[in-house]
C-alpha cells in the first residue's frame, strides 16, 4: 500500500512538472490521495497517542512546505497540511458529545480549507470523514458522489479515477492484506514526501 501511494504520487508530480500536457501521468496520480487518506485514518484509529500522531504529521508538513512551493505551487499549502487538518477534525469530533457542535466543526473546517489554498481543500476533509465513518460497503458510492460533486463545482473530472483505490480498499480486503504485509521503513515513509519534492524542485531549477 505504502509503495503504491509513494510511486503514484511521484508519477503524478513528475507529470505535473515535466509533462503537463500528458494527462496519463495525472490519471495514475489520482490513485495516491485515497491511499494516504486511508493510511491517515488507520493511523488515527490505532496510534497510541493521537496528539503525538498529529504533531508528527505537522512536522512532515512543515518540512515539506518550502519544497512543495518550489516544485509545485508557490502559493499553495502542501497535502500533508490537509491531512493534519483532517486529523485535527477527527480528534475534535471524537471528543465532542454534541452532534450540532460536530456539524459546526465540519462546516467551519470545510469553509476554512476552501478559503485558503489547502491542497484538495474541503474535498480532502470530506474524503477523510468518509473513510473514517462510512461502512466498507458505502465507501465507493460515497466517494463517487463526492467526486461528482467536485466535478460539478470545480471541474475535477480527473478525480473520478481516484475511486479505483477506494474500490480495492473496500472490496479487496484479501489482496489489501497481502499488500499491507510488504512493510516500508517508517523513515522512508515519513521522509518521502518532502524529499521527492525537494528533488523535483532542484531538477526544475537545473533543467
Amino acid at each position: 500500500m505504502q509503495w503504491i501511494a509513494m510511486l503514484t504520487m511521484l508519477i503524478d508530480h513528475v507529470g505535473l512538472v515535466f509533462f503537463p500536457h500528458q494527462e496519463v501521468w495525472r490519471i495514475i496520480g489520482r490513485i495516491a490521495f485515497p491511499i494516504y487518506v486511508y493510511a491517515l485514518v488507520q493511523g488515527h484509529r490505532f496510534t497510541s497517542s493521537r496528539p503525538k500522531y498529529i504533531i508528527r504529521l505537522a512536522v512532515i508538513a512543515a518540512i515539506s512546505q518550502i519544497p512543495y512551493q518550489l516544485a509545485l505551487d508557490p502559493e499553495g499549502l502542501n497535502v500533508v497540511i490537509t491531512l493534519v487538518a483532517g486529523a485535527i477534525v477527527l480528534y475534535v469530533l471524537e471528543r465532542s458529545d454534541s452532534r450540532l457542535l460536530s456539524w459546526m466543526v465540519v462546516v467551519a473546517a470545510c469553509a476554512l480549507m476552501s478559503g485558503f489554498p489547502f491542497d484538495y481543500g474541503a474535498y480532502g476533509l470530506l474524503l477523510i470523514l468518509i473513510f473514517r465513518y462510512a461502512q466498507a460497503s458505502w465507501l465507493v458510492p460515497l466517494h463517487m458522489v463526492l467526486n461528482l460533486l467536485f466535478w460539478f463545482l470545480n471541474n475535477w473530472e480527473l478525480q473520478m479515477w481516484s475511486v479505483i483505490p477506494t474500490a480495492v480498499i473496500a472490496y479487496g480486503p484479501h489482496v489489501w492484506k497481502k499488500l499491507e504485509s510488504i512493510r516500508v521503513s517508517r523513515w522512508v515513509w515519513r521522509s518521502f514526501y518532502p524529499l521527492h519534492l525537494l528533488i523535483i524542485a532542484l531538477l526544475r531549477v537545473f533543467l
